[in-house]
Formats: structure tokens, C-alpha cells, sequence
């Protein structure tokens, strides 16, 4: 056979920095994926203009996602590691997919929902549609499985109905992929408000990858706890959210389970957890700041990683986009 491993894939998009939660929840585990499966990773640019981009901040953020990527791990010959925008099967497959989703099932999209509320100046077409090119992204590599949260569920539901029913309409073409639960990735919430998760968007609650040791220290020693009057370190998302956040961040670092961190810090507070939950993402991130910069000055290299990917991503994906053209009528080259 030509590929015997299960294919998985994913992206996230260059809008920002990334950040703890995005290691401990995604990048951590598709290191370690890269044995079992054949794995696709892509920075998801075409998907980061549906909100208005500075063009050399975008630039600059998708290099620095790339040489982050294999900082964390992700070792290039093992991996497809590649540009969205360098690919032009994505754009072009997102037209036909378009053609094939209801304007009933883009309505339902809570991204859309959400992103039109924060950007009620800039409610564009792409930021409506952004699905049937996400559903593009995923079917031109025929991929077994698509590792997301709970809570990006509703986006492989999507891809797998396109799918579905361009695969009733014209014959099978598509793979219809699964959802991925990633078995440990942790959920982490912000530092400052530990009933929304880690963004960006919230910049004191979120630790980014490139960060100084110093400016994380002081994110972590004003994090939010609880206000309850015990102030014990004891796992409780419901009652104590935020102390139960830095346990979960130190436990999946540290692979502590909770019982033995309470342990640990049975009488002493949160003022003597939160420093060092702090000193353990600081040294977690330590390695990966140093190889990312050191990634950042070898520029030929990073750009020869993204050229191979993307020839290696086009010429997979240019299979399957002939597949299509061909079942939808469009006449040959």
C-alpha cells in the first residue's frame, strides 16, 4: 500500500501568538501522534482575514506558528508541516463545497455568531462561509480523523454532512472523517477569568509561548483563585474554578495527579501554589522559546520546511480536487 498509517490533520489559524492552551491542549499531543498517524499541520491564513489583518504582523506570526511547530516537536520528516494560502486547492475546493452547504447550516455556526458580535463593523462573506472552506481543508486530504475539543465538535459535524451529501450526490469521493478527542490534552481557562478558556483575546489571563520567564511569573502570582475562606488547594471546577485551573495546568505538566498536589500543598495557600505552578510553565516553555528563536534566525531552513510541505500537501490535494471537478461536470485540462 502507499500509506498505511490512518491520515490526521489539523491547523490553527495565525491570528495571534500562540499560547499555553494551545500547547497543552493541541500542539503537546500532535507531537506525539506523528508515530501513529501521517499527520498534516497547517497555519490557517486564508481562514485569519475574515477579521482585518495587519499584513506584516500576519506574516511574521505565520513564520514564527511554523518555527513554534517544530519547536514543540514536530519534527518535519515526520510531519507535513505547511501554509494554507500556498496550497490553492483549499480556495478552490471551498467554492465547489460552498455550492454544496445550506445557508441553513452556516447560520447555525456558533463561530459565526460569536465573531459577528465581537466585529459588528466587519460581518463579510468569508466570515459566513468560513465552514465550507474549513470542510475543504479537512476532505482534500481524505483524512481518517480531525483531532479537536469538545467544543470545535460542531466543525467536523459540518465537513462530514458536505461530505456526506456530495458523496450521495455524485458518487464516493470523500472520506468522511472523525472527530479526534485527544485523550489528554488539558482544558486550560485563563489566568484572570477561570470561567472562559485561554485566548488571546484576553491577554493578562493568557501565557504565551514566547513570553518572558518574568512577565509569566507575574501572570501567574496575580491570577485569579477563590474567594472562599479555606483557601486550600483542592480540585473543584464547579466551586473553585480558578484554584482548580492552576492544578490542572500543573498537573499536566508536572503529571501529578490532583490527590498528590493537594497533598503537597495541604496548609500552605494559593500565594504558595500559584509561584510555583508559574516556575513549572516557565521552564516548560523555556526550551521551546530558545529553539523557536534560534528557528526564526535560520530563515532558509523554515522556508524550505513550508515549500516541501506545501508540495507534498498540493500534490495530495490536487488528487482529490481532480476527483471532484471531474463529478461535478467541469471539463478536463
Amino acid at each position: 500500500m502507499e500509506n498505511e498509517k490512518k491520515v490526521l490533520l489539523s491547523g490553527i489559524q495565525p491570528s495571534g501568538d500562540l499560547h499555553l492552551g494551545n500547547y497543552l491542549g493541541a500542539i503537546k499531543n500532535w507531537a506525539e501522534l506523528s508515530d501513529q498517524f501521517d499527520c498534516y499541520w497547517f497555519m490557517a491564513d486564508l481562514h485569519t482575514i475574515t477579521v482585518r489583518q495587519e499584513a506584516a504582523e500576519l506574516r511574521r506570526r505565520t513564520l514564527t506558528q511554523i518555527a513554534t511547530y517544530i519547536a514543540c516537536g514536530l519534527d518535519p520528516e515526520k510531519n507535513t508541516i505547511f501554509v494554507q494560502s500556498h496550497v490553492h486547492q483549499h480556495a478552490e475546493l471551498g467554492w465547489v463545497l460552498a455550492c454544496h452547504t445550506m445557508f441553513g447550516e452556516l447560520s447555525r455556526m456558533t463561530q459565526f455568531k460569536d465573531k459577528a458580535a465581537k466585529h459588528a463593523d466587519n460581518i463579510n462573506a468569508g466570515l459566513f462561509t468560513y465552514p465550507c472552506l474549513m470542510a475543504a481543508d479537512i476532505l482534500l486530504y481524505q483524512p481518517d480523523f480531525v483531532p479537536v475539543g469538545e467544543d470545535q465538535k460542531q466543525h467536523v459535524e459540518i465537513c462530514r454532512d458536505v461530505a456526506t451529501r456530495f458523496n450521495h450526490l455524485h458518487g464516493d469521493v470523500f472520506k468522511v472523517p472523525q472527530p479526534y478527542i485527544p485523550k489528554a490534552g488539558a482544558r486550560v481557562m485563563s489566568l484572570n477569568q477561570p470561567d472562559t478558556k485561554m485566548s488571546k483575546s484576553i491577554p493578562e489571563g493568557c501565557v504565551f509561548l514566547m513570553e518572558k520567564p518574568e512577565d509569566i511569573m507575574r501572570k501567574f502570582k496575580r491570577a485569579i483563585t477563590d474567594s472562599d475562606t479555606e483557601r486550600c488547594v483542592h480540585y473543584d471546577r464547579e466551586a473553585k474554578p480558578g484554584v482548580s485551573n492552576l492544578m490542572s495546568i500543573y498537573s499536566a505538566i508536572t503529571g501529578e495527579s490532583y490527590e498528590a498536589i493537594e497533598a503537597q500543598f495541604e496548609g500552605k495557600g494559593y500565594g504558595a501554589f500559584k509561584p510555583v505552578v508559574g516556575e513549572a510553565v516557565v521552564e516548560l516553555l523555556r526550551p521551546i522559546r530558545e529553539e523557536t528563536q534560534r528557528l526564526l534566525a535560520d530563515k532558509a531552513y523554515l522556508e524550505g520546511v513550508y515549500r516541501a510541505g506545501a508540495e507534498k500537501a498540493a500534490y495530495v490535494a490536487e488528487k482529490t480536487l481532480r476527483k471532484v471537478y471531474k463529478k461535478v461536470g467541469f471539463l478536463p485540462r
